[in-house]
């Protein structure tokens, strides 16, 4: 799936911009790059990557375990304490 890029501003630390700049000449990649591998690995994206890899379930049956862990996750959190 490729993604669609899009300009952002983003306001960030002077000494976090410069890091920044220092990996991406190092690398000889863009200071866009970096940013958005740092995100992508905070946020955990390769970890997701590695889970849908591992799975067999079809994009409706995922969907449909996804809603129905949610309702049970709701109906829990509803559910009267100590019960």
């Amino acid at each position: 799936m490729a993604a669609t890029k899009r300009k952002v501003t983003l306001y960030v630390d002077e000494e976090v911009l410069r890091a920044a700049r220092v990996r991406a000449a190092r690398t000889d990649t863009r200071d866009s790059e970096v940013v958005e591998a740092a995100l992508r690995e905070y946020l955990g994206f390769e970890v997701l990557a590695r889970v849908w890899a591992r799975s067999e379930l079809t994009e409706d049956e995922a969907m449909r375990l996804a809603v129905a862990e949610s309702h049970a996750a709701r109906a829990e959190r509803r559910a009267p304490r100590g019960s």
